[in-house]
């Protein structure tokens, strides 16, 4: 790479290394903060990857100022403009700093770093089309938007960044969503066992991995909500003391209204077939809200609510098992990703929804920090773009073809 300017990229050079370093950053619909990752991606003679090893993770919370101010952003009757604008920059300060902690926790320079790839925070992610007037006739448009701006990462950290990998998806007729999967594969596939990985964020995804399968083999989609339903409760109800249920301990102390948990398991999404995902546009305030009133409507308790919440996760996962996968593939295992994963009366609910032959475990039982899948996930993305192959799965997002993502920052 030798006479480039700074932050550039030689993508012949970085196609015929073998090792290639790459930050992954991630920041989910939980709004509770941001992984940051160092990778080794290394490949093969046929410039495949090899293997992923984790090298550094860091975590860097939200203040409760921010979780608002995006929080905010993420609700028709909240959101303003100016705001975006300012998030947008701001969230960049926000990656530049983690990245730059990552980086000295490590010991490495940035002039040792190919590149980093940011996922962004999702504000509003939009895979049902919506008319929307062309040069000659209404379209039917789909979008998504996740803010922070990568031109300030690259101007603090002097590392080229890749960013907004869904929209080339969704622009090739995809969902958008999910993304992860693509390196599930390569971080959880087994000769012998079929494995669902299940992430458990704001959002749920599930990702089935067959036994002996290859990407083309996967399939996912996006359960429903995840932590986001019992984290709105525990907050409203807390009068915003605590933000989240800690380890289940809440939901363990009460009853589940199995009737409210059929209520809810009603909605359309649930009998949607697979490629399909959704957001916090759908399962966030207002969802909640209502959720909150018809439990206090049928008398229960705070500890009720959290309960029957979490029962809802439970089942809106499971019953995506017994309605899409169970019928198509051999699952031995299920490993439960992110807040989720530390949930014990979540995960037990889960294990009581499915046949007992099924194992339900965490992926740091399998050796990846539950916490670091999805950042790895788009460090992998931002390897393979930066290779010139696509990091989308069409069987997976519903895409018409496997496309290269992500915009380049130099």
């Amino acid at each position: 790479m030798a006479g480039l300017p700074a932050g550039s990229i030689d993508r012949m050079a970085y196609s015929a290394k073998r090792e290639h370093f790459i930050v992954g950053l991630m920041s989910g619909t939980s709004l509770d903060g941001i992984d940051a990752v160092l990778t080794k991606i290394e490949t093969g003679e046929d410039a495949s990857v090899s293997s992923v090893s984790l090298l550094a993770h860091r975590y860097l919370p939200y203040s409760s100022e921010m979780r608002t101010r995006i929080g905010a952003l993420c609700a028709i009757e909240t959101a303003r403009l100016d705001d975006l604008v300012y998030a947008h920059f701001g969230l960049g300060e926000w990656y530049a700093a983690i990245v730059l902690d990552l980086l000295a926790g490590a010991g490495r320079p940035a002039s040792s770093i190919d590149a980093i790839c940011m996922h962004g925070q999702t504000i509003w992610h939009a895979p049902e089309p919506r008319a929307f007037p062309g040069p000659t006739g209404d379209l039917a448009v789909k979008g998504t938007l996740q803010i922070g701006a990568s031109a300030v990462l690259r101007e603090r950290t002097g590392i080229p960044v890749i960013s907004d990998l869904r929209s080339r998806d969704m622009a090739a007729g995809g969902e958008g969503a999910p993304l992860a999967p693509y390196v599930d594969g390569i971080l959880f596939g087994s000769r012998s066992l079929g494995r669902i990985v299940q992430n458990i964020g704001g959002i749920g995804n599930a990702t089935v991995v067959p036994a002996g399968s290859g990407t083309a083999d996967l399939i996912a989609f996006d359960t429903g909500p995840g932590n986001m339903l019992m984290d709105a409760v525990v907050h409203a109800l807390s009068k915003g003391e605590r933000r989240y249920d800690p380890e289940g301990t809440i939901a363990a102390q009460g009853k589940v209204d199995e009737g409210i948990v059929t209520r809810l398991m009603a909605d359309p999404y649930f009998r949607r077939e697979p490629p399909k995902s959704t957001g916090r546009e759908v399962y966030g305030h207002g969802f909640a809200a209502s959720f909150m009133d018809d439990s206090r409507k049928s008398g229960l308790s705070f500890a009720d609510q959290v309960a029957t919440a979490t029962a809802f996760t439970a089942e809106s996962i499971a019953r995506s098992y017994t309605d899409f996968i169970l019928p198509r593939a051999k699952i031995d295992e299920v490993l439960v990703a992110g807040g989720g994963a530390k949930n014990p009366t979540l995960i037990a609910m889960i294990r009581e929804r499915l046949p007992k032959s099924i194992v339900v475990t965490t992926i740091s039982e399998r050796g990846v920090p539950d916490e670091a899948r999805e950042a790895m996930a788009f460090a992998v993305m931002g390897h393979e773009s930066l290779m010139g192959r696509p990091g989308n799965l069409p069987a997976v997002t519903g895409a018409r073809a496997a496309v290269v993502l992500g915009t380049l920052t130099l």
